[in-house]
């Protein structure tokens, strides 16, 4: 036998230390091909399982359940990954951290650069000096920064010095001349003003169109135009900055005694934020379609000073009672709002819309008078005072403003005409009818209309149409107790002659210029002579009432001019400024300065006169030398 073993049995065993290397080397790939090994493993049982089952004889039943089984299980798991969103987070993120740090990964551990802080402005440092008193004093508290994010905190509205967008207003775009209602839903409650874009909005909640408007348009500071406040929205918290008052001035005027008192002695002018000057009271009112014949009157009216200066405080006809759904409550209310911003001394610019003045004329009138339309001014000035004498709870027994500044009184003698073509009989009978027998009667007037003559039908030789002229005396007869005139209706004809029992402190006179028939409206264009001063009308006093009035003078306040025909003409005034003595035309938007000369120029249509209490009539007299109504 020999002594040779087999191949397998000659083979000598590796050294141990070889065997641990090799394992060492072969670790990590074995790993992670066991575990692949595993899944693949588990695919394919999973896969297997089904003809297994089918093979050993299970049912498809159990084969269901333990699917149903298997999928709970996913399900429970995916449900306790998602339950704890933040820690997965923040592992994920320490993860990332130990995987840059194995990775190498060099982080950038400079600090970083601090900005230099820039100096407060004084406005800035004043305002916290002002804050760190109320909070030493205790009035502020100190979480006043805490935001407000429901409708109940913001009803404690918290207000806030430090706003950062009030330098987003901007004034030029601001206009409260319109009507308060909402641009969107159109309502009049609630309605607060963007101060960067100037317009309306409903609410500051969360659910309204201001609300809705800050987070669109990132616009945030807002008005309501009710209460006056600012807010800023959508944190909705009060702002209190003094630079805002002026805003909340051009809103609503106010006017002490002292300010109403110094108004006629203002003989400067005053700029507006626009950078243009102007006198207070004489501005330009917009013209928005046709309504030139409302702007002239509510002119005239503001230069009478005991009505503009009753106007101007607020208190005097807000607390005038009318009854409930009365619409002649709000006339009151809008004349006075539009005095008070034409007399504005700080306003934003040189004219004023009479919007809502317009309005309330067309309610309070029934739409005959309205801005789309022409119409006649003296109408609508007979209209106007009647309706504010009714408003403020003025009667014939009771007086008003309006009646203590235009009404006066006067006689009036009449007597029917016997007609022509009766007979001596019967012209007997009639006399000592009752009806035929004179009478007298006292009437009180608000304003004196004066009868032109009438024009000529024919050209002179140059074939021109001659305009006639007349003295401002001759048409003052008709008031001298003596002159008669005839006015005849659908069956009589009555003559008339009148004498004033008293004199009012401003005088109306109206010129019939325009006389209507069955096809148009005729115009006089008859010029009136007169002096803007010094007009006398104690000729037109009747005897027993003369030694009663001391002043008997008038001077020219202000002088309505149509020109053109009653359709297609337009209105324009002539007032003077107290203050500086200075006449003004206003037509519109348009505000120029005039000669006086140049008054007795045009078509006089309305004028207003001031009773002149400085002289009497004889001091006068004595003074210039001659009659007061022949000097001009």
């Amino acid at each position: 036998m020999s002594n040779e073993s087999p191949s397998h049995e000659r083979k000598s065993p590796e050294p141990e230390e070889k065997l641990e290397r090799r394992r060492s080397t072969q670790d990590e790939p074995e790993k992670a091909e066991k575990t692949s090994s595993k899944r693949t493993e588990n695919d394919e049982k999973d896969r297997r399982r089904p003809k297994d089952d089918k093979k050993n004889g299970r049912s498809g039943d159990s084969q269901r359940h333990h699917e149903r089984d298997r999928k709970r299980k996913d399900r429970s798991r995916s449900r306790t990954r998602s339950r704890s969103p933040k820690r997965s987070k923040r592992d994920r993120k320490e993860d990332k951290a130990d995987q840059d740090e194995e990775d190498g990964e060099i982080r950038d551990t400079t600090p970083p650069v601090v900005e230099k802080p820039r100096e407060l402005t004084a406005r800035e440092l004043e305002r916290q000096r002002v804050i760190e008193e109320e909070l030493k004093s205790g009035r502020l508290d100190e979480d006043c920064d805490e935001p407000v994010w429901s409708m109940k905190k913001a009803q404690a509205e918290k207000k806030s010095r430090t706003c950062p967008y009030l330098d987003t207003i901007d004034r030029s775009v601001l206009d409260f001349d319109f009507e308060k209602q909402c641009s969107v839903s159109l309502s009049h409650q609630n309605v607060y003003a963007c101060m960067v874009c100037g317009k309306y909005f409903q609410g500051r909640g969360t659910n309204t169109h201001a609300y809705t408007h800050a987070l669109e348009t990132d616009h945030h500071v807002f008005l309501n135009l009710q209460t006056l406040k600012f807010y800023c929205l959508p944190d909705n918290y009060e702002v209190v900055d003094p630079s805002l008052e002026d805003i909340k001035y051009v809103l609503k005027p106010t006017y002490t005694k002292e300010m109403i008192a110094a108004i006629d002695q203002q003989a400067r002018m005053v700029r507006a934020y626009d950078d243009s000057t102007y006198f207070p009271g004489v501005v330009g009112l917009n013209n928005i379609k046709a309504n030139d014949y409302c702007n002239v009157i509510l002119h005239a009216l503001s230069a009478v000073r005991p009505l503009r200066n009753w106007f101007l405080n607020e208190k005097n006809y807000l607390a005038i009672k009318r009854p409930p759904g009365d619409k002649l409550t709000l006339l009151p209310q809008r004349f006075g709002e539009l005095i008070r911003k034409l007399w504005n001394p700080r306003a934003l610019r040189t004219h004023v819309s009479p919007h809502e003045m317009l309005q309330a004329v067309v309610v309070c009138s029934k739409k005959r008078f309205q801005f789309i339309k022409q119409n006649d001014a003296h109408e609508f000035l007979a209209f106007l005072l009647d309706t504010l004498h009714r408003a403020l709870n003025g009667k014939e027994d009771r007086q008003t403003i309006i009646s203590k500044t235009f009404r006066g009184r006067m006689r009036e003698y009449s007597r029917k005409v016997i007609p022509a073509e009766d007979t001596e009989e019967d012209r007997y009978i009639k006399e000592r009818m009752p009806e035929y027998q004179p009478t007298i009667k006292e009437t009180p007037f608000n304003f004196l209309t004066l009868d032109l003559p009438a024009a000529p039908l024919y050209r002179d030789v140059q074939l021109q149409n001659i305009i006639p002229q007349v003295p401002l005396s001759t048409l003052l007869e008709k008031f001298d107790g003596r002159t008669e005139k005839e006015y005849r209706t659908y069956n009589d004809n009555i003559m008339k002659r009148y004498e004033l029992l008293k004199l009012p402190e401003f005088l109306i006179i109206s010129y019939k210029r325009f006389q209507k028939n069955q096809w148009f409206v005729e115009k006089n264009p008859t010029i009136v002579n007169f002096p803007i001063a010094n007009v006398d009308l104690y000729e037109c006093l009747a005897p027993d009432v003369r030694a009663e009035h001391t002043y008997t003078t008038y001077d020219l306040v202000a002088n309505v001019v149509h020109e053109g025909t009653f359709e297609d003409g337009n209105y324009r005034i002539q007032i003077v400024h107290q203050g500086s003595g200075k006449w003004f035309e206003l037509e519109d938007l348009h505000v120029k300065d005039m000669l006086p000369q140049m008054i007795v120029l045009a078509e006089s249509y309305i004028q207003i006169w001031r009773l002149n209490k400085e002289k009497t009539r004889d001091e006068r007299q004595d003074d210039d030398g001659e009659t007061p109504m022949e000097s001009s």
